[in-house]
């Protein structure tokens, strides 16, 4: 159902694939999952990336559920960090993929550092599209 490559013409990723085709009927488009609890507050102290990333971890986890998939079936994905600092990304992108929704990022992915996000004090959003089985 999912196909992964990467084209012998371009570098080698390190965990994604540069290419995802989805032979799926349909799609789950799921908004970007921020880092709010069920009463609707950022988590974490000012600054958290750590309880931020952990509560969209379980954010994505439960709206893919719900809508009938799981990480496996994650086609694109795209995760925003506000910070400028590579380290800061990297630190967050291995700890998504330490976790049980690290089986989304093998698909065709994208790291942004961005100036912000729309909840004041949020610091990380995650985005995913998922082909949902038959």
């Amino acid at each position: 159902m999912i196909e992964k490559f990467n084209p012998p013409a371009v570098h080698e990723p390190a965990g994604y694939s540069h290419v995802t085709i989805s032979s799926a009927g349909r799609l789950a488009h799921l908004a970007g999952q921020c880092p709010l609890d069920l009463s609707g507050s950022v988590v974490g102290e000012a600054g958290d990336f750590d309880a931020q990333t952990e509560q969209v971890i379980a954010n994505c986890l439960a709206v893919l559920e719900a809508a009938g998939a799981a990480p496996a079936d994650v086609v694109r994905s795209i995760v925003y960090v506000v910070s400028p600092d590579s380290r800061v990304l990297a630190a967050v992108w291995r700890r998504l993929n330490a976790s049980p929704l690290a089986p989304a990022f093998t698909s065709a992915s994208t790291l942004l550092g961005v100036a912000s996000l729309g909840y004041e004090g949020q610091l990380i959003e995650v985005d995913l599209t998922a082909a949902l089985p038959d």
